[in-house]
């Protein structure tokens, strides 16, 4: 049994199925780039056979990353397998993870498969994948819920076939600490061949105890890699937050003994890029990356930390980055200094163009705001206008009026296809009149399900970044938009929502 913990990276895979967070391939791949710095030591990049849209992100990461692991998800069969392994091929390091239900509920009702039928499939496919590549993990997914019997039959089975990895979900976040634990310690008690992988725990968060049940797996049941997300990102109530788990095992490593490859510095850089990428807004009192994770409100608390740090802090805020946040370009600055500061933010430019369209547009933030954060260059890269010219939809002008007593009205100029029209309507208030006058024109009968603001910064300075998810068709997607005038922001973020709306890749759900 080893002494480090591996961390399993699944934002680019569980974490893109929150409804709306669905992700390019660009984006993607910057987000790879920082887990990469980060030194996460797997990263599931995706589900390959999901659309081709997802087989393209997988293909790009692997080629891309070089120090962290490339994983991708496949359901248990050849054809999802061998998809897996095609976009896989450029990785210095690749992984399988296939997966099947083995709860008596999912094979009844969704696979409508016998006990026996699943082993079979299970066996074959685990077999299959190991002649393409040499890392293998396998997971039953509703594990937790599955008979502990037919577990361990299908978990030696595999592990004989060559499973390297076998990771025990709970799938619909059922379980509690201690129980959750010992069920882990009793598997690999009784798995004869338990020996031969490494055991990972998956657990999702709908009763809010992901990360206790993951610490508990580790700590219990002597699981060695943990699957998480960044800010716990993931779909219904989310996963086991990375941060979360890699700070407790760190701060208490007194009680876990246990080594991470982890570079803490690099977390807060990560939240950010995972919330202004997704638009899915860190709350101010979330663990460790929330704005109010290291202040202290109460004079007593203030008291102690002025004369020592350690009466009221466990851990360090520049240790998991928070002092990388300072100003770091203005108006002055050049463009070799801004290039610069896109690498150093993981953000890949294609051309020399998108450099110069991505430069322009800095420029004129820079024109209205002296102090510019990396949040703020994050966000104005985050807007799709400026890293794709193949839109539907752009932003070019707004002008509104409103006063007390008079309803608000709005006249927004935007591009349909390259051609300008103008949209005019009033509203309730200006964003609503904003908005309602880009709908006058594009009439995509879509359902407004979320619109949120979120200051980018702490000042009355600050960029306003705009969330708004759209729900048309039973798609959901999400749109952000950045500018230090919220109206703009706001119709920004429509355009960007009814962009992706445009989108046709098909998605196929998935859940480990």
């Amino acid at each position: 049994m080893t002494d480090k913990l591996i961390i399993f990276d699944t934002t680019l895979r569980d974490g893109e199925q929150s409804p709306g967070a669905s992700m390019t391939r660009d984006e993607k791949l910057r987000i790879a780039r920082q887990l990469e710095r980060l030194k996460v030591d797997v990263i599931e990049a995706g589900f390959a056979a999901s659309s081709n849209g997802d087989f393209e992100a997988v293909q790009t990461i692997a080629k891309a990353i070089k120090d962290s692991t490339i994983c991708s998800l496949s359901r248990a069969n050849d054809r999802d397998i061998s998809r897996a392994a095609e976009a896989l091929k450029g990785a210095n390091n690749a992984r399988i993870h296939t997966f099947i239900a083995t709860s008596a509920l999912h094979m009844e009702k969704k696979l409508r498969m016998s006990p026996d039928q699943v082993l079979e499939q299970a066996k074959q496919s685990v077999r299959f994948a190991r002649n393409l590549v040499s890392e293998i993990e396998f997971s039953p997914e509703d594990g937790y819920r599955s008979d502990m019997d037919f577990l361990c039959r299908v978990i030696e089975t595999v592990i004989t076939e060559g499973a390297t990895t076998i990771n025990v979900p709970d799938t619909v976040g059922y379980a509690v600490p201690e129980l959750y634990g010992n069920f882990i310690k009793t598997l690999r008690e009784r798995v004869p061949n338990s020996d031969k992988a490494i055991w990972s725990v998956h657990c999702h968060n709908d009763l809010g105890m992901a990360v206790a049940n993951s610490l508990a797996g580790v700590k219990i049941g002597g699981a060695r890699q943990v699957e998480c997300t960044i800010n716990g990102l993931g779909e219904r109530a989310g996963n086991c937050s990375l941060e979360e788990i890699v700070m407790a095992v760190k701060t208490r490593k007194d009680y876990f003994k246990l080594e991470l490859g982890i570079d803490t510095r690099q977390i807060v850089a990560a939240s950010r890029m995972v919330s202004q990428t997704t638009g899915f807004v860190v709350q101010p009192n979330k663990a460790v990356v929330g704005a109010n994770a290291f202040a202290h409100a109460s004079g007593i608390h203030q008291d102690g930390v002025l004369k020592a740090r350690d009466t009221y802090e466990i851990m360090r805020a520049e240790d998991v980055g928070w002092s990388a946040n300072k100003i770091v370009l203005g108006k002055l600055s050049g463009r070799n200094a801004f290039k610069q500061r896109l690498q150093d933010l993981g953000v890949e430019m294609q051309s020399e163009s998108e450099i110069n369209t991505a430069f322009a547009k800095f420029k004129e933030l820079a024109d209205r705001k002296s102090e510019i954060f990396d949040e703020d260059i994050l966000a104005l890269l985050s807007e799709e206008s400026v890293l794709n010219d193949n839109e539907q939809f752009a932003f070019v002008s707004l002008s509104q009026h409103s006063e007390t007593g008079e309803r608000p009205q709005a006249v927004v100029v935007f591009t349909v296809a390259g051609q300008e029209v103008r949209g005019e309507s009033d509203g309730n208030g200006p964003v609503d009149a904003s908005l309602k006058a880009i709908e006058s024109h594009v009439k995509s009968g879509a359902e407004m399900v979320l619109y949120s603001v979120n200051a980018i910064s702490g000042s009355t300075e600050s960029q306003g970044e705009v969330t708004v998810r759209l729900q048309n068709s039973g798609r959901v997607v999400n749109g952000v938009g950045a500018d230090p005038d919220i109206v703009v922001a706001s119709a920004k973020a429509y355009l960007a929502a009814l962009n992706k709306l445009q989108s046709k890749a098909d998605r196929v759900a998935a859940q480990g």
